[in-house]
């Protein structure tokens, strides 16, 4: 992780507003989340089983429950603090390990806290995860410098540029764009103008 050793009960309190969540941070997990689901449900993804992993909060939880009823939600968070909070299996984007791959890999601000080499690891392990889809986000330099509000926003973190991300995603997934990628073992079928051409 960054200069931090620790995601605790003032972090959270912090940059999410933690046990009083925002509706509109709610309202922007949900809407993301929807965007989300419906495009896989439109690509015909199967999401039977979900990952999010890095899950904080559990924002995601209740926007699949309500897309994909079914599907069976695993939330792994490396801060002790919220594991004791939510009941979710510690672990990390690096060292989590699963018998069987998931058919939706999210992965949302969580790499921007690794260090080059250890964002690398964690590729390789969310393509190993991944037999699907993978939502992934994390804070670029790029965002840092024109898009984001600093004062909201956690900036002891690692800042790559956006086309680091990329180059690194495009080794094991196709990018659709929106955040959204497709693993080589997913059985939906993009149209070619749907991928992402950076």
């Amino acid at each position: 992780m960054s200069g931090r050793t620790e995601f605790d009960r003032a972090y959270y309190r912090r940059f999410y507003g933690y046990p009083r969540i925002s509706k509109t941070d709610r309202r922007e997990a949900d809407a993301l989340g929807d965007f989300v689901c419906n495009y896989l449900t439109y690509l015909q993804q199967p999401v039977r089983r979900v990952l999010d992993i890095g899950c904080g909060l559990g924002l995601w939880q209740p926007v699949i429950q309500r897309h994909f009823p079914k599907a069976r939600y695993t939330g792994v968070e490396h801060s002790d603090y919220l594991c004791t909070q939510f009941g979710w299996i510690k672990g990390s984007v690096i060292d989590y390990v699963s018998r069987s791959p998931y058919d939706l890999v999210i992965c949302d601000d969580v790499l921007q806290y690794l260090p080059n080499r250890a964002a690398v690891q964690a590729f390789d392990n969310l393509d190993t995860l991944c037999r699907g889809a993978l939502y992934i986000n994390a804070l670029t330099a790029e965002d840092w410098q024109y898009n984001c509000d600093g004062k909201r926003t956690d900036g002891d973190v690692y800042l790559r540029n956006a086309r680091w991300y990329r180059r690194h995603l495009r080794r094991r997934f196709t990018d659709l764009g929106g955040g959204v990628f497709l693993g080589s073992r997913s059985p939906a079928t993009p149209w070619e103008l749907g991928k992402s051409g950076q």
